[in-house]
């Protein structure tokens, strides 16, 4: 499994379209083929931080997402409304919840 994280940063002026940016991106993901799981939230510690959790089968369906048209435009729109550019980081992961909860 590959697991991403992300974060971008709200500003006051553009808040409300930001975080309806985030969900429809979110909502668009989950029905693309390999994508397990897609959410945006809202960082409890720092409301000024939009945070991205995703779950994918695989390398190759993170790659077809990233050429999706609509999730380059995304990460553009979303560049050009934060004061920061936004922060990716993706993960190979194993689910071990069986292992360590048996």
């Amino acid at each position: 499994m590959i697991l991403i994280t992300g974060h971008v940063i709200l500003t006051p002026e553009h808040r409300e379209r930001m975080i309806a940016l985030g969900a429809e991106h979110s909502a668009r993901s989950r029905a693309e083929p390999g994508c397990l799981a897609h959410n945006c939230h809202i960082d409890n510690e720092d409301p000024a931080r939009l945070v991205f959790v995703e779950e994918w089968e695989s390398i190759d369906s993170v790659r077809t997402h990233f050429a999706v048209p609509a999730s380059g435009a995304f990460v553009a729109e979303m560049r050009a409304l934060s004061p920061q550019p936004p922060v990716i980081r993706i993960y190979t992961a194993e689910d071990v919840t069986a292992k360590l909860m048996g």
